[in-house]
Formats: structure tokens, C-alpha cells, sequence
């Protein structure tokens, strides 16, 4: 073999070995993405395998077309305002005698007529409400006594309470039981059904609907006000997460989104909101946000961005950058995923030291202690991401910090500012909670009417209340509440009644 043969053949294996490296990288890159993606899916899988639809499991929380038919004609009943003729009631069936019953007498202020004489009392008028406590069922037998005057020949009778639902059975505490079981408790009509059933009285599932729709126009004017006001704070969290929804018609689900906005767990108002609507598009945030201008602490989500053009302030959020690196690090135990781990974990134990700063002392902290470490960590990502190839996981894990670059120091400049969405997290979980008794959204109005009720469940909680006590309150005032003075009873305001 001459020289020039031994020549061609060097650059042959010379070419061949560089193909080799090139495959082998490549395929070290499929790798490490494989692993990254298989140790993703076994955190986020909990063992539960799918289950097929059947005929109880029908909508997001049960809702059937009688709740919204039932929150229509209330609608309709409050907006026309012209003379009607009374419509007549079905008649009721009379609640069962075996069931306890609790005696309210209501008699007028005065039984003295005008004219002077004293009234006699001529009979009575008897209603009753059926009321809940778990497990039992117990009866309000209300009577009003009828006075008439001889002289005047007038009848003078006490008022009939106003309740939540005009001429209903319910008490403020059976509904609020419905509403907390269905809402709170994730549990479908059909098996609230059952345990009435149990409890010696069989309420229609139609009959529940109906209550739940006619509860959520009436509370309707509260979650309006609760909104108002969490839209004067000058810090919001804000994440979404996806819903099915039936879609109209051809009976198939399309998914909608619940986007949920919270104040931050130290503000002076303590309070989160739910919106449902049929997309992700960024239009629902910035209809939500309308003229809000504050700090917005939120994810990389692309439709919040259009408003940070309009005002609001981008905060980053530091549990996403670190998340991007445990899943990482649970693929692979690679060492820059375990260092980036540790310098984020410096910046939480600065704040682990400042929970019971005032704003302005957590602000000097983070200006000595955090900046200092932010400065740093940024330069560690710029050195390591110059080391590590296009494409990789850790490549992809590092760009996500980089890219937020901007947004995710932003917290050092205000105390009163989070480190990170984790508050807003903790609120939308309850949705995700429910998942595995509800399948999909019956309409557009029944997930709205949920995103309502679960807006005042789960600021009663915020603000250390049993969601059942203030809703059972709320709306035994609510009916002759003023309508300026109806903030009284948002969560955060709210006091019971006998203690005011």
C-alpha cells in the first residue's frame, strides 16, 4: 500500500470516527430527553387508571339543565319589572310528619291596633322549611298569628322572612350544605340523592338543580363585589388550568379553562377568584384585568403578556425556574441541575428568615442578601449554558430561567411581592381535586356559576372560616342585606351575625 492509499484510508477512518461521535451524541441527547419525559410522567401519574364514563358521572359538578334553566328564569324574573299575573304554584307535598320539628313563632312588634284597641288574636298562618344537619333532617315550623281588631276590622299578621328562595322549602342551612357538598366536596347530585334518601327524605335530583341554579343568581351580586375588591390590590397571583366542557349539540367535550387571580398571602385582603371561560385565550385575562394596573405574579404563559404593555408589572416565578431543574435532576442526577438547585434553595431560605418581616425590612434583605445571589445564579447560567449542547434537557432547563430573566428578579424591589405563584397553585387545586368525580362541564353557564360559588368556599377558607357557617349566614342575610353595605359579607368582612 503506497502513501497516497494510506492517505485516503486515514481520512476515511478520520470521517467515519467524527460520523461515529456524531451519532453517538445524538443519540445521548434522545437519551437524556427520554429519560427526562419518562421521569416527568411518573411524578405526575398517582397510580389511578382511566375510567370510562358512565351514567352518574355527567358533568363537571353535576350540573343538569334544570340548575340553569331555574338561574335563567330568576334572571328574567328580576330584569322584567312589568305587572304579570301570578303563576300558579304546583302544588307541595307535605313534608313527612316524622320529622322533627322546631317551633318559630313570629307575632307583630305590637299587638295594639291604631286606633287604640287591643288586637285578638283570630288564628294563624303556618309555613315550613326543611332543614339539614348531616345525617338528619329536621323541620322550621314557622307560625304567624293573625290579629284582628273588632272596632277597625283590620288583620295584622308578622311578615313572612325573607328567604333566598321566595315561597322554597329550603333553610339557609340545607342549601348551604348543597352547595358546600357539591362545590366543596365534589359530590355529584345523584349521590346526594342517596343520601338524603337515607336520612328519610328523597329529594329529586331535578329539585337540587333547581336550588343550586336559583342559589347562584342570588349569590351572584357578592361574587361581583368580591371581585371589585381584589381588583384594588396592587399584587395579584394568576394561573389557569384546563376543564372539559360538553360542547353544544354533538354531545363532545372541547376544553375550557378556569383562570384563578388571588391576592398574596400577607395582603389586607385575603381573597381568590375564579373565572371560567371556553378558552385559553389571552383575551379572558386581559377582560379580567381590564384597567388593573399592579404587579402581576404569573407563569411564562404567552396570553398574560399582551398587559404588560398596558401598565401591569411582570413577576417571575423562581418554584417554576427550580421545577424545570428537579425534573432534571430526578432524570438524570446530573450535577448542574443539583447546583442550580442549591443556589435557588439560598434565595428561599433568605426568605424562610424573612416570613415575619414587615415589606420594607423583607426589601432590605433582598437587597443585601438575594440581589448579590441573583447576580450570581445568572452568570452561573450564562457560564454553563455555553458548556451544555442545543437541545438537551438541561439546555431547555437553563433557557427557561434565562428567558424569564427579566421578570424573575423583580421581587426584590417590593416586600410586598412573592417569590414565587405557589399561593395561586395552592388555591386552583380544589378543581383538580374534584376530577375524579366529575368528568366535564355541562355548559358555559354551569361552570361559571361553580367559578362563582367556589370564588366565596375558598375565600371563607383563606380568611379561617367553615365555608358551610358563612354560607349558611350569607344567605340568611343576604336577602334584606343593603346593597350599599353588602361588602359586610364577603369573606374577609364578614362577622357572625350575633357577634356584630
Amino acid at each position: 500500500m503506497n502513501a497516497d492509499q494510506l492517505r485516503q484510508l486515514a481520512a476515511q477512518l478520520l470521517a467515519e470516527s467524527a460520523e461515529n461521535k456524531k451519532l453517538i451524541h445524538n443519540q445521548q441527547l434522545l437519551n437524556d430527553k427520554l429519560k427526562h419525559e419518562l421521569a416527568i410522567l411518573k411524578r405526575h401519574r398517582f397510580g389511578k387508571s382511566s375510567e370510562a364514563p358512565n351514567a352518574h358521572q355527567t358533568s363537571l359538578l353535576d350540573e343538569l339543565v334544570q340548575a340553569d334553566i331555574a338561574a335563567v328564569e330568576m334572571e328574567l324574573s328580576r330584569a322584567d319589572t312589568r305587572a304579570k299575573p301570578e303563576k300558579r304554584q304546583p302544588k307541595r307535598s307535605p313534608l313527612p310528619p316524622e320529622l322533627p320539628r322546631q317551633i318559630i313563632e313570629h307575632e307583630p312588634d305590637s299587638t295594639q291596633c291604631d286606633c287604640g284597641c287591643q288586637l285578638q288574636r283570630i288564628g294563624e298562618g303556618i309555613s315550613e322549611k326543611l332543614d339539614y344537619t348531616p345525617g338528619t333532617f329536621t323541620v322550621e315550623r314557622h307560625i304567624r298569628g293573625k290579629w284582628a281588631c273588632k272596632l277597625c276590622e283590620c288583620i295584622i299578621q308578622a311578615p313572612v322572612p325573607p328567604q333566598i328562595i321566595d315561597k322554597g322549602i329550603p333553610t339557609s342551612g340545607l342549601l348551604a350544605h348543597l352547595l358546600i357538598a357539591k362545590y366543596a366536596d365534589h359530590l355529584p347530585l345523584y349521590r346526594q340523592e342517596n343520601i338524603f334518601a337515607r336520612a328519610g327524605l328523597a329529594i329529586s335530583r331535578s329539585t337540587l338543580s333547581e336550588w343550586i341554579g336559583r342559589c347562584g343568581v342570588a349569590l351572584q351580586p357578592l361574587v361581583d363585589v368580591l371581585r371589585e375588591e381584589l381588583l384594588q390590590q396592587s399584587v395579584l397571583h394568576a394561573d389557569e388550568t384546563p376543564v372539559p366542557m360538553l360542547a353544544p349539540g354533538n354531545k363532545k367535550t372541547h376544553r375550557a379553562y378556569i383562570w384563578a387571580y388571588c391576592s398574596t398571602s400577607a395582603a389586607t385582603v385575603n381573597a381568590v377568584v375564579y373565572d371560567f371561560a371556553e378558552t385559553r385565550a389571552g383575551a379572558n385575562a386581559r377582560r379580567f384585568l381590564e384597567g388593573w394596573q399592579g404587579k402581576l405574579v404569573c407563569d411564562d404563559y404567552s396570553g398574560y403578556k399582551a398587559g404588560f404593555t398596558n401598565g401591569i408589572t411582570e413577576i417571575g416565578c423562581m418554584a417554576h425556574a427550580r421545577r424545570k431543574f428537579y425534573d432534571l435532576y430526578l432524570a438524570n442526577k446530573g450535577q448542574i441541575a443539583e447546583q442550580a438547585m442549591q443556589q435557588i434553595q439560598r434565595l428561599y431560605d433568605i426568605e424562610r428568615d424573612a416570613k415575619e418581616f414587615t415589606a420594607e425590612a423583607k426589601e432590605q434583605l433582598r437587597l443585601q442578601r438575594s440581589k448579590p445571589l441573583l447576580h450570581s445564579l445568572h452568570q452561573w447560567f450564562m457560564t454553563h449554558r455555553q458548556k451544555v449542547p442545543n437541545g438537551s434537557a438541561t439546555a431547555k432547563a437553563i433557557d427557561y430561567s434565562l428567558k424569564r430573566w427579566q421578570a424573575l428578579p423583580h421581587y426584590c424591589d417590593d416586600g410586598n411581592v412573592p417569590i414565587d405563584n405557589n399561593h395561586v397553585e395552592n388555591q386552583i387545586r380544589p378543581w383538580a381535586l374534584g376530577r375524579s368525580n366529575w368528568l366535564f362541564a355541562g355548559s358555559l353557564r354551569s361552570g361559571q356559576r361553580a367559578a362563582a360559588i367556589m370564588r366565596l368556599i375558598q375565600s371563607s377558607k383563606l380568611n379561617g372560616h367553615d365555608p358551610f357557617a358563612y354560607l349558611k349566614d350569607v344567605m340568611q342575610r343576604l336577602p334584606t342585606q343593603r346593597a350599599s353595605a353588602i361588602s359586610e359579607l364577603l369573606p374577609h368582612n364578614w362577622v357572625v351575625a350575633d357577634k356584630v
